[in-house]
């Protein structure tokens, strides 16, 4: 029973960090995944607003850094950091931004649309269609 407890605690451990990566990795990559010289030629933005972007994107330079902060909610990092850009940019500048790099969405819902990608469903069950007298008509159903 001891090693059962013991097993299911390392497996409930190890899914959570595992899963807390994932978060983590979409962190980075709305960092990377953007050249941020050019958004800040683009939109004309101060020196001041460059350097308040550098140092939001070095916040949190690894894993341990972040995850101190989102452990206990690791979604929370795209709300924070779009606040967080939407205030150095200013709101016109930010919705320009938000426009071209992320196609007009809430940089939220650009992230988590890919949430399910690259998953596997099994999906059971045949087609069985029945054709019912009188109509005509071939209906599926999925058992």
């Amino acid at each position: 029973m001891k090693k059962l407890l013991l097993a299911a605690m390392l497996f409930g451990t190890f899914s959570i960090s595992y899963a807390q990566s994932y978060y983590y990795d979409d962190y980075r990559r709305s960092i990377t995944d953007i050249n941020w010289e050019a958004i800040i030629v683009d939109l004309v933005l101060s020196q001041t607003q460059a350097r308040e972007i550098y140092v939001l994107n070095d916040r949190y330079d690894d894993y341990d850094s972040w995850n101190r902060v989102y452990v206990h909610n690791p979604d929370r990092w795209r709300n924070d950091r779009y606040i967080e850009l939407e205030r150095i940019m200013g709101r016109e500048k930010y919705l320009k931004f938000k426009k071209k790099y992320y196609k007009g969405q809430n940089p939220v819902a650009y992230y988590n649309r890919n949430k399910n990608n690259g998953k596997k469903y099994k999906h059971g069950g045949k087609k069985v269609y029945i054709y019912q007298e009188g109509h005509g008509k071939h209906k599926h159903h999925d058992d």
